[in-house]
Protein backbone atom coordinates (compact mmCIF):
# COMPACT_ATOMS: atom_id res chain seq x y z
CA UNK A 1 0.00 0.00 0.00
CA UNK A 2 1.71 3.42 -0.91
CA UNK A 3 1.50 6.32 1.83
CA UNK A 4 -0.72 8.93 -0.10
CA UNK A 5 -3.33 6.31 0.30
CA UNK A 6 -3.75 6.44 3.92
CA UNK A 7 -5.24 8.43 6.28
CA UNK A 8 -2.88 12.41 7.60
CA UNK A 9 -3.15 10.49 11.22
CA UNK A 10 -1.45 6.65 10.22
CA UNK A 11 1.01 8.37 7.20
CA UNK A 12 3.91 8.96 10.22
CA UNK A 13 3.01 5.86 12.09
CA UNK A 14 3.75 3.82 7.97
CA UNK A 15 6.59 5.78 7.14
CA UNK A 16 8.16 4.64 10.68
CA UNK A 17 7.15 0.97 9.91
CA UNK A 18 8.80 1.50 6.41
CA UNK A 19 11.91 2.81 7.79
CA UNK A 20 12.14 0.06 10.41
CA UNK A 21 12.10 -2.13 7.65
CA UNK A 22 14.59 -0.86 5.18
CA UNK A 23 16.84 -0.50 8.52
CA UNK A 24 16.35 -4.32 9.01
CA UNK A 25 17.16 -5.43 5.73
CA UNK A 26 20.21 -2.82 5.44
CA UNK A 27 21.53 -4.65 8.63
CA UNK A 28 21.12 -8.07 7.30
CA UNK A 29 22.98 -6.76 4.42
CA UNK A 30 25.63 -5.24 6.54
CA UNK A 31 25.89 -8.75 8.41
CA UNK A 32 25.76 -10.90 5.41
CA UNK A 33 28.72 -8.60 4.20
CA UNK A 34 30.84 -8.74 7.17
CA UNK A 35 30.08 -12.16 7.47
CA UNK A 36 31.33 -13.02 3.58
CA UNK A 37 34.37 -10.78 4.18
CA UNK A 38 35.68 -12.93 7.45
CA UNK A 39 35.40 -15.93 5.47
CA UNK A 40 37.19 -14.32 2.58
CA UNK A 41 40.02 -13.02 4.89
CA UNK A 42 40.27 -15.86 7.16
CA UNK A 43 40.62 -18.32 3.97
CA UNK A 44 43.48 -15.56 2.41
CA UNK A 45 44.74 -14.92 5.24
CA UNK A 46 47.50 -17.90 4.64
CA UNK A 47 47.71 -16.80 1.20
CA UNK A 48 49.28 -12.96 1.24
CA UNK A 49 52.65 -12.48 0.15
CA UNK A 50 52.28 -16.03 -1.58
CA UNK A 51 53.38 -17.03 -4.80
CA UNK A 52 50.38 -16.92 -7.21
CA UNK A 53 48.84 -20.30 -9.15
CA UNK A 54 50.13 -21.37 -11.97
CA UNK A 55 46.58 -21.70 -13.59
CA UNK A 56 45.48 -22.13 -17.24
CA UNK A 57 42.21 -21.01 -17.99
CA UNK A 58 39.71 -21.05 -20.78
CA UNK A 59 37.04 -17.76 -21.58
CA UNK A 60 33.92 -18.23 -22.67
CA UNK A 61 34.76 -17.26 -26.20
CA UNK A 62 37.37 -20.10 -26.73
CA UNK A 63 40.26 -17.84 -25.91
CA UNK A 64 43.19 -19.55 -23.67
CA UNK A 65 44.58 -17.65 -20.31
CA UNK A 66 47.82 -18.64 -18.81
CA UNK A 67 48.19 -16.72 -15.44
CA UNK A 68 51.80 -17.36 -15.10
CA UNK A 69 52.60 -15.78 -18.69
CA UNK A 70 50.85 -12.71 -17.06
CA UNK A 71 52.87 -12.59 -13.53
CA UNK A 72 55.54 -9.93 -14.32
CA UNK A 73 53.71 -8.42 -17.01
CA UNK A 74 51.08 -6.43 -15.05
CA UNK A 75 48.92 -7.32 -11.77
CA UNK A 76 46.19 -9.46 -11.95
CA UNK A 77 42.50 -9.30 -10.39
CA UNK A 78 40.39 -12.31 -9.92
CA UNK A 79 37.33 -11.96 -8.94
CA UNK A 80 35.47 -15.53 -8.41
CA UNK A 81 31.11 -15.08 -8.88
CA UNK A 82 28.30 -17.19 -9.88
CA UNK A 83 25.19 -16.35 -11.67
CA UNK A 84 22.93 -17.49 -8.68
CA UNK A 85 24.76 -15.30 -6.10
CA UNK A 86 23.27 -12.38 -4.95
CA UNK A 87 26.01 -9.93 -3.60
CA UNK A 88 28.14 -10.91 -7.14
CA UNK A 89 25.14 -9.39 -8.70
CA UNK A 90 25.16 -6.35 -6.37
CA UNK A 91 29.22 -5.66 -7.22
CA UNK A 92 28.82 -6.24 -10.83
CA UNK A 93 28.20 -2.68 -11.98
CA UNK A 94 31.30 -1.73 -9.76
CA UNK A 95 33.53 -4.99 -11.41
CA UNK A 96 32.76 -3.21 -15.02
CA UNK A 97 33.92 -0.05 -13.62
CA UNK A 98 37.25 -1.60 -12.13
CA UNK A 99 37.52 -2.91 -15.79
CA UNK A 100 37.00 0.21 -17.75
CA UNK A 101 39.51 2.38 -15.27
CA UNK A 102 42.21 -0.43 -14.66
CA UNK A 103 41.77 -2.92 -18.30
CA UNK A 104 44.61 -1.09 -19.91
CA UNK A 105 46.95 -1.31 -16.44
CA UNK A 106 45.48 -4.67 -14.43
CA UNK A 107 44.24 -7.97 -16.41
CA UNK A 108 40.91 -8.65 -15.19
CA UNK A 109 39.63 -11.67 -15.14
CA UNK A 110 36.26 -12.84 -13.99
CA UNK A 111 36.27 -16.58 -12.59
CA UNK A 112 32.88 -18.25 -12.69
CA UNK A 113 33.25 -20.99 -10.11
CA UNK A 114 32.13 -23.31 -12.36
CA UNK A 115 29.71 -24.47 -9.05
CA UNK A 116 26.10 -25.17 -10.40
CA UNK A 117 26.19 -22.74 -13.29
CA UNK A 118 26.33 -23.65 -16.79
CA UNK A 119 28.04 -21.36 -19.80
CA UNK A 120 24.40 -20.25 -21.22
CA UNK A 121 23.48 -18.67 -18.32
CA UNK A 122 26.62 -17.02 -17.77
CA UNK A 123 26.33 -15.97 -21.34
CA UNK A 124 23.20 -14.40 -21.13
CA UNK A 125 24.23 -12.80 -17.24
CA UNK A 126 26.90 -11.31 -19.19
CA UNK A 127 24.73 -9.71 -22.21
CA UNK A 128 22.06 -8.55 -19.70
CA UNK A 129 24.99 -6.52 -17.40
CA UNK A 130 27.09 -5.33 -20.39
CA UNK A 131 30.04 -7.20 -19.23
CA UNK A 132 33.76 -6.45 -20.94
CA UNK A 133 36.09 -8.58 -19.04
CA UNK A 134 37.55 -11.78 -20.07
CA UNK A 135 35.19 -14.07 -18.32
CA UNK A 136 36.13 -18.25 -17.67
CA UNK A 137 34.58 -20.86 -15.96
CA UNK A 138 36.42 -22.66 -12.97
CA UNK A 139 36.62 -26.63 -12.89
CA UNK A 140 37.79 -26.38 -9.57
CA UNK A 141 41.56 -26.17 -9.62
CA UNK A 142 41.55 -22.44 -9.27
CA UNK A 143 39.43 -22.14 -6.50
CA UNK A 144 41.44 -24.84 -4.65
CA UNK A 145 44.59 -22.93 -5.26
CA UNK A 146 43.21 -19.69 -3.45
CA UNK A 147 40.83 -21.38 -0.43
CA UNK A 148 37.77 -20.14 -2.03
CA UNK A 149 35.25 -19.94 0.54
CA UNK A 150 32.65 -17.52 -0.40
CA UNK A 151 31.03 -15.16 -3.63
CA UNK A 152 32.24 -13.26 -4.29
CA UNK A 153 35.38 -13.67 -3.95
CA UNK A 154 38.66 -11.02 -4.76
CA UNK A 155 42.48 -11.61 -5.55
CA UNK A 156 44.48 -9.39 -6.66
CA UNK A 157 48.08 -10.17 -7.38
CA UNK A 158 50.78 -8.27 -7.88
CA UNK A 159 52.98 -7.46 -10.53
CA UNK A 160 55.29 -9.74 -8.67
CA UNK A 161 53.46 -12.70 -8.70
CA UNK A 162 52.15 -12.68 -5.42
CA UNK A 163 48.74 -12.88 -3.69
CA UNK A 164 48.46 -8.95 -2.22
CA UNK A 165 44.94 -8.73 -1.37
CA UNK A 166 41.93 -11.57 -0.82
CA UNK A 167 38.35 -10.32 -0.02
CA UNK A 168 34.67 -10.15 -0.25
CA UNK A 169 33.62 -6.36 -0.61
CA UNK A 170 34.38 -4.18 -3.16
CA UNK A 171 35.31 -1.35 -0.51
CA UNK A 172 38.05 0.97 0.17
CA UNK A 173 40.55 -1.42 1.09
CA UNK A 174 39.97 -3.67 -2.51
CA UNK A 175 40.71 -0.30 -4.24
CA UNK A 176 43.17 0.84 -2.22
CA UNK A 177 45.20 -2.67 -3.19
CA UNK A 178 44.58 -1.78 -7.03
CA UNK A 179 45.76 1.60 -6.66
CA UNK A 180 49.21 -0.07 -4.99
CA UNK A 181 49.36 -2.64 -7.44
CA UNK A 182 49.00 -0.25 -10.71
CA UNK A 183 51.88 1.93 -8.64
CA UNK A 184 54.45 -0.94 -7.97
CA UNK A 185 57.30 -0.90 -10.38
CA UNK A 186 59.30 -3.94 -11.87
CA UNK A 187 60.47 -6.60 -9.07
CA UNK A 188 61.45 -9.88 -9.46
CA UNK A 189 59.20 -12.01 -10.38
CA UNK A 190 58.54 -15.23 -8.05
CA UNK A 191 57.96 -18.78 -9.32
CA UNK A 192 54.38 -19.75 -9.86
CA UNK A 193 52.70 -22.10 -7.33
CA UNK A 194 51.65 -25.67 -9.14
CA UNK A 195 47.91 -25.62 -9.46
CA UNK A 196 47.03 -28.83 -10.79
CA UNK A 197 43.75 -30.47 -11.56
CA UNK A 198 42.81 -33.08 -9.00
CA UNK A 199 42.48 -36.75 -10.20
CA UNK A 200 38.86 -37.85 -10.07
CA UNK A 201 36.77 -41.11 -9.76
CA UNK A 202 35.12 -42.08 -12.55
CA UNK A 203 32.05 -44.74 -12.44
CA UNK A 204 33.98 -48.56 -12.36
CA UNK A 205 37.00 -47.07 -10.35
CA UNK A 206 38.04 -48.40 -6.50
CA UNK A 207 38.15 -45.78 -4.10
CA UNK A 208 41.24 -45.30 -2.20
CA UNK A 209 42.56 -43.26 0.45
CA UNK A 210 39.42 -41.47 0.91
CA UNK A 211 37.87 -40.29 3.90
CA UNK A 212 35.95 -37.58 5.78
CA UNK A 213 34.89 -36.10 9.51
CA UNK A 214 31.25 -36.50 10.17
CA UNK A 215 30.13 -33.68 12.37
CA UNK A 216 29.43 -36.05 15.03
CA UNK A 217 33.77 -35.97 15.56
CA UNK A 218 33.75 -39.85 13.74
CA UNK A 219 35.87 -40.22 10.32
CA UNK A 220 34.18 -42.00 7.70
CA UNK A 221 37.27 -44.15 5.03
CA UNK A 222 35.24 -44.71 2.17
CA UNK A 223 37.70 -47.16 1.46
CA UNK A 224 37.50 -49.49 4.40
CA UNK A 225 33.52 -49.83 3.42
CA UNK A 226 32.07 -53.47 3.65
CA UNK A 227 28.81 -52.53 2.40
CA UNK A 228 27.21 -50.00 -0.45
CA UNK A 229 27.25 -46.29 0.24
CA UNK A 230 26.02 -43.38 -1.02
CA UNK A 231 27.31 -39.79 -0.74
CA UNK A 232 24.42 -37.22 -1.33
CA UNK A 233 26.39 -34.01 -2.27
CA UNK A 234 24.72 -30.39 -1.45
CA UNK A 235 24.91 -27.30 0.26
CA UNK A 236 22.27 -26.38 3.03
CA UNK A 237 21.41 -23.25 1.02
CA UNK A 238 20.31 -24.61 -1.40
CA UNK A 239 16.78 -24.92 -0.69
CA UNK A 240 16.32 -21.68 0.67
CA UNK A 241 18.60 -19.36 -1.23
CA UNK A 242 18.13 -20.68 -4.72
CA UNK A 243 14.38 -20.81 -4.39
CA UNK A 244 14.52 -17.58 -5.99
CA UNK A 245 17.25 -17.58 -8.72
CA UNK A 246 17.48 -20.76 -9.17
CA UNK A 247 13.75 -22.79 -8.29
CA UNK A 248 14.41 -26.09 -10.02
CA UNK A 249 17.87 -26.44 -8.37
CA UNK A 250 16.45 -25.66 -4.78
CA UNK A 251 13.41 -28.47 -5.76
CA UNK A 252 16.11 -30.80 -7.21
CA UNK A 253 17.92 -30.75 -3.63
CA UNK A 254 14.49 -30.45 -1.67
CA UNK A 255 13.65 -33.54 -3.71
CA UNK A 256 16.55 -35.83 -3.12
CA UNK A 257 16.62 -34.70 0.86
CA UNK A 258 13.34 -36.43 1.17
CA UNK A 259 14.10 -39.26 -1.18
CA UNK A 260 17.06 -40.10 0.49
CA UNK A 261 14.98 -39.95 4.09
CA UNK A 262 12.65 -42.28 2.23
CA UNK A 263 14.87 -44.63 1.16
CA UNK A 264 17.29 -44.93 4.36
CA UNK A 265 13.73 -46.04 5.72
CA UNK A 266 13.12 -49.16 3.31
CA UNK A 267 14.79 -52.88 3.59
CA UNK A 268 17.06 -51.93 0.76
CA UNK A 269 17.96 -48.44 2.02
CA UNK A 270 19.43 -50.11 5.24
CA UNK A 271 22.03 -51.97 4.33
CA UNK A 272 23.67 -48.89 2.65
CA UNK A 273 25.68 -46.57 4.49
CA UNK A 274 24.61 -43.25 3.79
CA UNK A 275 25.91 -40.01 4.47
CA UNK A 276 25.93 -35.99 3.13
CA UNK A 277 28.58 -34.17 1.75
CA UNK A 278 28.64 -30.55 2.26
CA UNK A 279 30.30 -27.73 0.10
CA UNK A 280 32.43 -25.69 2.16
CA UNK A 281 31.03 -22.12 -0.23
CA UNK A 282 28.82 -20.17 2.50
CA UNK A 283 28.70 -23.08 4.87
CA UNK A 284 30.36 -24.05 8.48
CA UNK A 285 29.57 -26.41 11.03
CA UNK A 286 27.02 -24.69 13.16
CA UNK A 287 24.82 -23.90 9.64
CA UNK A 288 24.54 -27.91 8.80
CA UNK A 289 24.00 -28.48 12.49
CA UNK A 290 21.11 -25.84 11.50
CA UNK A 291 20.14 -27.26 8.37
CA UNK A 292 19.90 -30.74 10.03
CA UNK A 293 17.79 -29.29 13.09
CA UNK A 294 15.49 -27.59 10.39
CA UNK A 295 14.91 -30.27 7.96
CA UNK A 296 14.75 -33.28 10.40
CA UNK A 297 16.68 -35.19 8.36
CA UNK A 298 18.29 -38.12 8.96
CA UNK A 299 20.98 -37.93 7.01
CA UNK A 300 24.75 -38.21 8.55
CA UNK A 301 26.27 -34.70 7.67
CA UNK A 302 29.89 -33.90 6.96
CA UNK A 303 31.57 -30.67 6.11
CA UNK A 304 33.86 -30.71 3.06
CA UNK A 305 35.68 -27.38 3.57
CA UNK A 306 37.75 -27.38 0.99
CA UNK A 307 35.45 -29.39 -1.83
CA UNK A 308 38.14 -31.74 -2.10
CA UNK A 309 34.97 -34.97 -2.16
CA UNK A 310 33.34 -32.72 -4.77
CA UNK A 311 36.66 -32.51 -6.73
CA UNK A 312 37.26 -35.98 -6.54
CA UNK A 313 34.21 -37.34 -7.66
CA UNK A 314 34.01 -34.95 -10.30
CA UNK A 315 30.72 -33.34 -8.76
CA UNK A 316 30.07 -29.45 -9.64
CA UNK A 317 26.23 -29.31 -9.45
CA UNK A 318 24.23 -29.61 -6.52
CA UNK A 319 22.08 -32.27 -5.57
CA UNK A 320 24.20 -35.17 -6.75
CA UNK A 321 24.66 -38.20 -5.59
CA UNK A 322 27.98 -41.00 -6.06
CA UNK A 323 27.19 -44.38 -5.04
CA UNK A 324 29.67 -47.08 -3.98
CA UNK A 325 29.26 -50.87 -4.32
CA UNK A 326 30.44 -52.90 -1.10
CA UNK A 327 33.61 -53.39 -2.70
CA UNK A 328 34.22 -49.50 -3.20
CA UNK A 329 33.71 -49.10 -6.63
CA UNK A 330 32.04 -46.21 -8.23
CA UNK A 331 28.46 -47.69 -9.48
CA UNK A 332 26.75 -44.55 -10.24
CA UNK A 333 26.92 -40.69 -10.39
CA UNK A 334 23.41 -39.33 -10.30
CA UNK A 335 23.30 -35.52 -11.18
CA UNK A 336 20.57 -32.67 -10.30
CA UNK A 337 18.09 -33.40 -13.32
CA UNK A 338 18.34 -37.78 -12.47
CA UNK A 339 15.15 -38.59 -11.12
CA UNK A 340 16.37 -42.58 -11.17
CA UNK A 341 17.57 -42.52 -7.54
CA UNK A 342 15.42 -45.03 -5.91
CA UNK A 343 15.87 -47.53 -8.78
CA UNK A 344 20.15 -46.81 -8.82
CA UNK A 345 19.88 -47.48 -4.73
CA UNK A 346 17.85 -50.73 -5.50
CA UNK A 347 20.82 -52.20 -7.93
CA UNK A 348 23.10 -51.57 -5.36
CA UNK A 349 24.48 -55.56 -3.72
Amino acid sequence: MRLSSLSPLLKPFAALLLLLGTAQFAHADDSYDAEGDRRAKSAGSSLIGQPAPAAKLTTLDGKQIDLAQLYGKKPVYLKFWATWCVPCRQQMPGFEAIQQKFGDQIEVIAVNTGFSDDADSIRAYRKELGLTMPIAIDDGTLATALNLRVTPQHVLIGRDGRIMHVGHLDNQELHTALQQAVAEGKQPVAKAADATAAATFAVGDKISDLGIPLLDGSKLDFAAAKKPRAIVFFAPWCESYLAESRPQTAKACQYVREEADKLMATEQGKTIDWVGVSSGLWVSAADLLDYQKTTKSSLPLALNDDDSLFRAFGVRDIPSVVLLDSQSRVTHIIGPKDTNLADAVNSLK
